[in-house]
């Protein structure tokens, strides 16, 4: 017998803008998007999860759970993102007394705010715009199908406010599909290939701290799934499900559940 674990790829629905391509979500507050959570819950409830990870860096346990612990006790308020919606919703239901931290995103870690290395040779951004290599930029199209009106903000990351409303459910669904995480793991080929001669600014983000971020991702979950009755959730960027999933696959020793076998499942009763 193996631990199991389910990835799902999420959206950010507290619209962080971290990511070059930001898809704009509506208030998840409003009862229409509330009555929708629950039901993406109650799908969610039927995996049976002992453990729910989710994307935050473990020096963010204590106060991750102690909101979570508020949560339980009626001193707290959901926030928008997906870890309290989904996350502390779930593991409320479920009976779980914490929710686990396994992403590796640190401001202290030298590797994400580049403080102590040399910066060029690691923004890919730069080089491109610098060395004619722009059309080396991955492009919103090649890993969404989601339409929308387009605008930059002053940090130059792009926002898709899509032309149609979308019910949550349908939306975890397209963002789980298998084609879909891969067009989104594969436009980082591209931007590896940004550089000229002995540089290599895109392959070195990518390998540097894309794959490094995602393999102690995977690290991080082993380290909370050594039990063989361990069936663990771990709710995280869509952007992120195609590496770990592969991670665990290759290491042979998880069994993989899809998420998309709970999604598609009618509503069950609470």
């Amino acid at each position: 017998m193996k631990p199991t674990i389910m990835i799902l790829g999420s959206t950010h629905l507290d619209n962080p803008g971290v990511d070059v391509y930001n898809f704009k979500m509506d208030d998840v507050l409003a009862p229409k998007r509330q009555t929708e959570i629950e039901q993406l819950v109650q799908l969610l409830k039927t995996f049976q999860p002992t453990k729910i990870a989710v994307e935050q860096d473990p020096s963010q346990t204590d106060k991750i759970n102690q909101n979570y612990q508020g949560y339980l006790n009626g001193t707290y308020e959901l926030q928008r993102w997906e870890i309290d919606q989904i996350g502390f919703r779930l593991a409320k239901q479920v009976g779980h007394q914490k929710v686990y931290c396994v992403d590796h995103f640190r401001n202290d870690d030298p590797m994400v705010n580049l403080d102590e290395i040399d910066r060029d040779l690691l923004d890919y951004f730069k080089f491109a715009k610098e060395n004619n290599q722009e059309d080396l930029f991955p492009k919103y199209e090649e890993f969404s199908a989601v339409e929308g009106k387009r605008h930059k903000d002053k940090s130059g990351a792009t926002w898709i406010e899509p032309e149609e409303y979308e019910p949550l459910t349908d939306m975890y669904r397209r963002l789980n599909q298998p084609e879909s995480l891969y067009k989104n793991h594969r436009v980082y080929f591209r931007v590896a290939q940004i550089g000229k001669g002995d540089q290599y600014p895109g392959a070195n983000w990518v390998g540097h701290l894309w794959y490094a971020r995602n393999l102690k991702i995977y690290v991080n979950l082993t380290r909370i799934t050594a039990s063989e009755d361990d069936r663990t959730l771990l709710i995280i960027g869509a952007g992120h499900a195609y590496l770990i999933q592969q991670f665990l696959e290759e290491s042979e020793e998880y069994n993989i559940e899809n998420p998309l076998d709970y999604l598609k499942a009618e509503v069950v009763n609470k």
